[in-house]
């Protein structure tokens, strides 16, 4: 009864959120695709948050992250692919996510990657560059709908200064953990156990 209750309240709930962002988005005149990206999406993405802090600070770590990679497997293949049979037209990608949007997802996917496999573990500065990364991206949304002057200025520091210093801090970390593998024979061509 409990689940059958907490779902109709789910989609009604959804609904009014929905509802209540596309106003939003009209009154602020910026595009759906922007509060989609940002209002939309941290609102859905609340309940992830709290589920992964408090197993993170309860040490269930492996539900944390079971949680995050789980939860964005399902948005991508299980929520994009039943919108699309049930849309009548299917779901469009407009050019903005095309070119923007989905190259910044991969990017990050991509950064994240050699931390996770090097030392199986995200740390607290990892955590902290992760989060200035996606503060940067949504205030890049809001130069980008805004028409800002300072966004072309925002694209080169960020192009320019921060995506590179990151590059290089990830290099660093991954030769850093591939030397101290090394180091312990855990990988060929090390040191043989005495």
């Amino acid at each position: 009864i409990f689940v059958v209750v907490g779902l109709a309240l789910l989609v009604a709930g959804s609904e009014l959120f929905v509802d209540g962002a596309v106003e939003i988005a009209e009154s602020l005149g910026v595009s759906n695709l922007v509060i989609g990206l940002t209002i939309v999406a941290m609102g859905t993405s609340l309940p992830e948050v709290a589920t992964s802090i408090l197993a993170s600070l309860k040490g269930e770590r492996d539900i944390a992250v079971g949680n995050v990679v789980g939860s964005n497997i399902f948005n991508l293949l299980g929520v994009l692919g039943l919108t699309a049979i049930v849309s009548d037209s299917g779901v469009n990608a407009i050019s903005a996510a095309v070119n923007v949007d989905i190259p910044v997802m991969t990017g990050v996917a991509l950064i994240l990657a050699p931390v996770i496999f090097s030392r199986r573990e995200v740390s607290r500065w990892e955590g902290i560059l992760f989060l200035v990364y996606y503060v940067a991206y949504t205030v890049y949304l809001i130069l980008h709908a805004n028409d800002s002057d300072l966004l072309g200025a925002f694209r080169v520091a960020t192009l320019g200064v921060i995506l590179p210093l990151t590059v290089l801090a990830i290099i660093a970390v991954a030769a850093r953990e591939f030397l101290s593998l090394r180091r312990n024979g855990s990988i060929r061509g090390g040191p043989s156990p005495a």
